[in-house]
This record gives structure tokens, sequence and C-alpha cells, in this order.
């Protein structure tokens, strides 16, 4: 269940104003997995067209927690739009989880999404349909041409933070207001 730290897991990309790609702009995506071959993450701050209801209904799981049914899920990323990624806190072992870091997992069996239909998953929990994946130095290559800002990920803003906040929250960890920030990026 536990990986080997890797540089940039349990770290949070911040897209800048100058990134241009539609699936990233104004983005946030959390690094679970981060090594020699590439790099993969979920984006944490778009929601989806589809809540967690919609999502128990297509995998046949019942709930009768009405607001449970009702909450968002995160739009992860264009890769596997189909899959559902579940971030989640907690120290209990499912089916096919991998350790982000500081007692963070990301997990995609569906035993985990049973268990929280019954109220009895994990106390803080994320859901999201599809990931973000980077090749081989795609990712180093972003961080080298100012695509991205890196930060340690945190619960608060994984959990707390109203999903339209995030972005700038996310920067201001790192005392950086998005706001006052450029469209373009350059090299001197």
């Amino acid at each position: 269940m536990s990986a080997t730290p890797t540089p940039l897991a349990n770290q949070l990309l911040i897209a800048l104003p100058s990134l241009a790609d539609p699936n990233f702009a104004r983005s946030v995506a959390l690094i679970c997995q981060h090594d020699d071959e590439g790099a993969m993450g979920v984006v944490v701050n778009r929601p989806s067209e589809y809540t967690l209801g919609d999502v128990f209904e297509q995998m046949g799981i019942t709930t009768g927690d009405a607001a449970l049914g009702e909450q968002l899920v995160l739009a992860g990323g264009p890769v596997h739009p189909e899959r559902g990624f579940v971030l989640h806190d907690g120290d209990r072992e499912w089916d096919s989880s991998l350790a982000i870091g500081d007692g963070l997992f990301v997990t995609t069996s569906r035993d985990v999404l049973e268990a929280i239909a019954r109220g009895e998953g994990p106390e803080r929990v994320t859901v999201a349909l599809g990931c973000a994946g980077w090749g081989a130095g795609q990712l180093e290559y972003e961080l080298t041409e100012n695509s991205w800002l890196t930060v340690p990920a945190d619960a608060e803003l994984l959990f707390d933070t109203p999903l339209e906040a995030r972005w700038q929250a996310a920067a201001g960890r790192i005392g950086v207001d998005m706001t006052r920030m450029t469209d373009y990026s350059g090299h001197a």
C-alpha cells in the first residue's frame, strides 16, 4: 500500500495564469505519484457535471444519505474520465490504494465507495472522475517553463476550502496573489 516517496508526490501544482491549456487553466492538481516514468495527479478544484449519487447509481450502489448523494464529484483530469479516484484520509486499507503522504491516499477500488455509501468510509473524502498524466520528464519541463507553482498538499485545502477558492488559496500558501500575476511568461 505504501509508495516510495518521489519528488513531487503530495505536492499541489497550481496553474499559473500563463498556462493556456484549457484542461488545466486556473487548476490545482494534487500529484499522487511521480517517478522517472512520469506523473499522475488529480485536479482538485473543478466540479464535474455529476454528483456522488450519479456515480453510485452508475455502479449499482445504494445510499440512504441524500446529502451524500448530492455531493459534487470533481473533474479530476482528461485521462480516464470514466474512472473514479477517491482522495481520502484514514488508515484503513482498501483494495486499491496508493499512499500519497501524511495520511492522505488515493483509492480507485469499488470497496471504498461502497463503504462511503454505508456511512463507513473515510472521514474526509473527495471523489473525482478522471486524472491528469504527464510522460517521463514532461512535468519537469513544464515547471521550467513557468507553467506551475508547487506547494505542499494539506488536508484543509483538499477537503475544506470551497472549490472556487482553492486556486488562490493554494498560491496564498506560499505568499503568491494570483490576481496580481500576468497571463504571460517569459525568460530574462
